[in-house]
């Protein structure tokens, strides 16, 4: 319990590595389907350039980022594709989230220097980038459960 305490009243710090360069401006233009072709860059600031030596040899990358318009914490919501019945927000992708941390596969296309250029994009432009990390088989599941979002796709068929 004292371990607890102690990490809930101790402040985190995230320091922006970059910044996302995105055709959206609006959040409300960003659709979770079309958004996967998408494409954009990340702009990775001098000081961790090098932390990008050989990403190029990966095809996916995991981009960590910040909802940084997002000022609300909703526990329930209702997603863009169901709007009915509400939902717990960690079984969605909303950005009105307690940490307002976001997380996104990109698809790699290319490096140029300090700039990434990527597809995939669902982030506005602007937006903070946390962390990268590369996408690896290990990563790669493939029986998993999609929840609610079961329903949702067998109505789309």
């Amino acid at each position: 319990m004292i371990i607890l305490k102690a990490m809930r009243e101790k402040p985190l710090k995230l320091t922006p590595i970059g910044v996302v360069h995105s055709p959206y401006t609006d959040p409300a233009d960003i659709h979770p389907l079309r958004s996967r072709f998408t494409k954009g860059t990340i702009e990775i600031f001098p000081e961790y350039t090098k932390g990008l030596k050989d990403i190029e040899g990966f095809s996916h990358i995991y981009v960590l980022w910040h909802f940084h318009l997002s000022e609300r914490v909703d526990l329930l919501t209702s997603p863009l594709m169901e709007l009915k019945p509400k939902r717990g927000t960690f079984a969605t992708r909303t950005p009105h989230r307690p940490n307002h941390i976001g997380l996104t596969v990109v698809r790699l296309l290319s490096r140029e220097r300090n700039i990434l250029y990527v597809k995939g994009v669902d982030m506005v432009e602007g937006t903070p980038v946390l962390d990268l990390k590369p996408y690896t088989r290990r990563d790669r599941r493939s029986h998993i459960r999609l929840g609610w979002l079961e329903e949702v796709e067998r109505r789309e068929k």
